[in-house]
Order: C-alpha cells, then structure tokens, then sequence
C-alpha cells in the first residue's frame, strides 16, 4: 500500500518512476494530492492478483502494510511475479517480539489476528491486524521464492532523543519493525 505517498515522493526525487497501489481510496486521494502526476496511482487489493503483467517492475516496496494480510502467500507470489528476475523486494513491517509484548500473549510461535486502539488528534482508531512470528514470514518469503539478503531492526535516529525521548527510549530498548531486503530468487541463487 503506498498510503500517503511519503516513500513514493522520496523516491520520486531521487529519480524513480514509481507506481503506486494502495486498497484505500481515502489514502489514494491523499497520495494522488502529494505526488500530483507524478506517479501512477492504482486501487489494488494485496489479497487479490496484482493488476500488472509478468516481471513488469525492477524492485518493489512493501512498506507497513503485509501485517494487514492474514496469508502472506498470494502478496509474495503476486510480487514475485511482477517483478524482473533478480528484482529486488523491500518489506517493513511490525516486529513480532513488539506485537508479542502488545498481545500479552504465551504463545510466541502463533499466528494470530490482533485488535488494537490508537488516540490520533483527539479520535480512536480501531486498527486490526496479523501477528506472527520471525520464523513464518522467513518461510513466507522462501517458499514464495524469494532470498533475503538482509534483515535489520532499526533504531531511531540520534536526533530524535531530544525531541521525542520518550519514544526515543521505547523505540531503543523495544524493537517496533523488522525491514526485509530481498530479491527474487532464480536458477542463478542455486547451488
């Protein structure tokens, strides 16, 4: 999903062509509002085929969305069939060990649907999503075909400890995301 835009802008400016897929109209018309013409905007359902011809794109972002998705099969086939081989996939999402902690769950190895509230502006949000742990999206993303070359844990960056320290210390002592490089495996990653 491309949201707002915000990965899509960035991108844009450092010379992208950037197509842009979101199931969102609300986020779509706010992505379409920031990027303008600038890129090609399409309503898509990651829970659905992806509306693009074979190997049609060299890399592929999937930025805080594939936690919205139950079964990961169908996102990770469909991504690995649009795009080129060797093309590269870009996945952030939650960390599970933060979604383990959110749940007060025992059972670390489930996968399972999560309810969770967030106050924005003065509103509540009611968000719904999946959590699993790091074991079954590696396999996810094997058995789609794909090879990780890395997976990191970001930290905040230094100058947010004087703005937000607070966040700045949750986020340094309790990892929030996991972001998965990786790459669309063909005959050439075979032993």
């Amino acid at each position: 999903g491309c949201g707002r835009g915000s990965h899509a802008a960035a991108l844009i400016a450092r010379g992208a062509i950037v197509t842009g897929i979101d199931n969102s109209s609300g986020m779509l018309a706010l992505a379409r509002e920031r990027l303008g013409g600038a890129a090609e905007l399409f309503a898509a359902n990651l829970a659905s085929p992806l509306p693009f011809p074979d190997a049609a794109f060299d890399r592929l972002l999937a930025a805080l969305v594939l936690h919205y998705i139950a079964d990961w099969s169908l996102p990770l086939k469909e991504f690995r069939r649009v795009l080129v081989p060797r093309g590269r996939l870009v996945i952030s999402t939650h960390h599970p060990f933060c979604d383990h902690l959110l749940a007060g769950c025992t059972d670390y190895f489930g996968t399972f649907q999560l309810d969770d509230r967030w106050e924005k502006g003065g509103e509540i949000m009611e968000m719904r999503y999946w959590r699993r742990p790091l074991h079954a999206m590696t396999a996810a993303l094997a058995a789609a075909g794909f090879a990780i070359d890395a997976i990191t844990e970001p930290l905040p960056l230094p100058a947010a400890r004087e703005r937000f320290p607070a966040d700045y210390k949750l986020l340094s002592t309790q990892p929030q995301f996991l972001f998965f490089a990786t790459h669309r495996a063909d005959a050439a990653d075979l032993p």
